[in-house]
């Protein structure tokens, strides 16, 4: 069977890496799949998650909370750099609630004092918290 390598990098180091039959990630531009011998690509990626089928199980699905950066498809190499990551096991569901909580409130504080880069920020931050718990939630 084909396979490809995936590798996670945030400043914190390497978060994942294994052997992969299949990943999909959504970058700006819309969903990508990505099966062996795909063509190089390098692409912007959204907040969201990224599926990982792996060769070891072919039912077994790793989920992890990626919250934007760049992919990198090159010879069956697949290399994600974001600012932070988190596989769905590590994810605290309670914390990324509480975060989701503070951004909804912030969100409402800015709208009402017209502080548009805050309101701004509060919402990348509720975009993340719901991403870490939508991962999480898939154990």
């Amino acid at each position: 069977m084909a396979q490809m390598t995936v590798q996670i990098v945030t400043p914190d180091g390497l978060i994942y890496d294994h052997h992969a039959a299949f990943v999909s990630v959504k970058t700006i531009d819309g969903e990508l799949g990505i099966l062996p011998r795909h063509i190089n690509t390098i692409a912007v990626l959204e907040v969201d998650q990224v599926k990982v089928r792996r060769v070891d199980d072919d039912k077994h699905i790793d989920w992890i909370a990626v919250n934007g950066g760049i992919i990198e498809i090159a010879d069956n190499v697949i290399t994600i750099v974001a600012d932070s990551a988190e596989r769905a096991r590590d994810i605290d569901i309670s914390r990324a609630e509480r975060a989701k909580r503070r951004a909804e409130l912030e969100i409402e504080e800015a709208h009402d004092k017209h502080l548009i880069d805050q309101e701004r920020r509060a919402k990348i931050a509720l975009q993340r918290a719901i991403n870490r718990i939508n991962v999480g939630t898939r154990i």
